[in-house]
């Protein structure tokens, strides 16, 4: 009988160990959970500011698209209101009056400058 009691009592002890380890282990749980819930709460609370930022932006390309739309319009009447171009064309610039020659002869002067020589052939 005596034998019977300390086993009965060795037993009660390894319960009541095994029962501070679970109870330790669903405390350290419970903390963890607070922890996640806190964290989720921040990303939640982050995600609110962040959907409202894409929403004033979105707002603001919406209104910066009608204005770009509203310009084109405009835009589109002026060029309607312009004259039409002329059956002849006109010259691009003044070089064209001169002729094909004197406008070959500058572009020959300028590609020149841009290697490194003077318009007289001499390197600089």
């Amino acid at each position: 009988m005596l034998n019977e009691l300390e086993s009965l009592s060795q037993n009660i002890g390894r319960l009541i160990k095994i029962s501070e380890r679970h109870h330790q282990a669903r405390r350290a749980l419970e903390e963890q959970l607070e922890q996640l819930r806190a964290e989720h709460a921040g990303v939640q609370s982050e995600l609110a500011q962040v959907r409202e930022e894409r929403d004033t932006l979105q707002a603001e390309r919406d209104g910066l698209s009608a204005k770009i739309d509203d310009a084109q319009v405009r835009l589109n009447a002026i060029l309607e209101k312009l004259p039409r171009a002329k059956a002849a064309p006109e010259p691009d610039n003044q070089l064209d009056l001169l002729g094909p020659d004197a406008h070959d002869a500058h572009e020959h002067a300028h590609a020149g400058e841009m290697h490194g020589e003077h318009s007289h052939g001499e390197k600089a």
